[in-house]
């Protein structure tokens, strides 16, 4: 049974062509249950695997903070809980809750101003959707990803996916997210594609973004590679994804989880499996 499961493959591991009469597959130099029909076909296969190397090289790379980035005011990190920040039409800027709040207190009987570019605030919401256009026509990414939340809200999937992608190509790690959720398959009329939706997800993942992040690892759970679905969530737990009570408890039901497995005459026999096997037994 051993020795089935461990034939060598009958199909070019790079181009896919199988074994026929006038095709003879070699065995590659490494190992022989992998076998291409020609050296370009396994000169090929190197690159694709190096390639495919190097891209969960930087895949799994932690963050050195979130895509939000620090506060333009405090110069704090901003949290990841969306309701404790803002986004301000005029100049695009995220900030946090607490420096808004800290300039209405600041000046209570002056006329309201932007905290960071100091333009009135608008009037009504027509305003704000005039100035808010100004900065999509200036290309920020971030009012194009906005304006394309506004779109799908409003049921203009065509305008929010147009808007998302160009904010995307301008490396908007939100807009990433929003493409990959546009094309997931949960959103009624739009088609599924899994592989844009997977390289979406993993542009927003090598940003910072921490909800696409637990996609991913969601993604990775699925298709039965658990190591990297671990991975993944140990990514966003240290971007701030989870409280730190929860971390802390998650730590110690792991390791009480561990602790129920272990008893002397188990740790003992572990011992001796090692011995026996240093020595070439078993």
């Amino acid at each position: 049974m051993l020795r089935q499961m461990c034939r060598p493959m009958t199909c070019c591991a790079s181009c896919g062509i199988a074994e026929v009469d006038d095709i003879t597959l070699k065995p590659c130099d490494v190992s022989d249950l992998v076998r291409y029909c020609s050296d370009k076909c396994q000169q090929d296969h190197r690159i694709q695997q190096r390639a495919a190397e190097l891209r969960d090289e930087i895949l799994f790379r932690q963050p050195e903070s979130s895509y939000l980035g620090d506060c333009p005011i405090c110069f704090i990190p901003l949290p990841i809980q969306k309701e404790k920040s803002i986004i301000k039409g005029c100049c695009s800027k995220v900030i946090c809750i607490s420096c808004n709040v800290a300039e209405f207190m600041c000046l209570p009987s002056l006329e309201l101003t932007c905290p960071f570019c100091r333009q009135p605030v608008h009037k009504d919401e027509e305003e704000a959707n005039m100035i808010s256009m100004k900065r999509v026509e200036a290309n920020n990414p971030i009012a194009m990803c906005e304006e394309g939340k506004h779109c799908y809200r409003e049921g203009d999937y065509d305008g929010a996916f147009k808007y998302w992608t160009k904010a995307a190509d301008l490396g908007d790690a939100d807009a990433h997210y929003q493409l990959a959720s546009f094309l997931c398959g949960e959103m009624d009329g739009v088609e599924k594609v899994v592989k844009k939706e997977l390289y979406h997800l993993e542009e927003a993942s090598i940003a910072g973004h921490p909800e696409a992040r637990c996609h991913l690892a969601f993604l990775e759970l699925e298709n039965g590679r658990n190591e990297r679905a671990v991975k993944h969530w140990i990514i966003a737990a240290n971007l701030g994804c989870v409280s730190k009570e929860d971390f802390a408890a998650a730590l110690r039901a792991h390791q009480a989880a561990v602790d129920a497995t272990k008893i002397p005459q188990r740790e003992a026999l572990e011992e001796s499996r090692k011995m026996l096997a240093a020595k070439g037994y078993i």
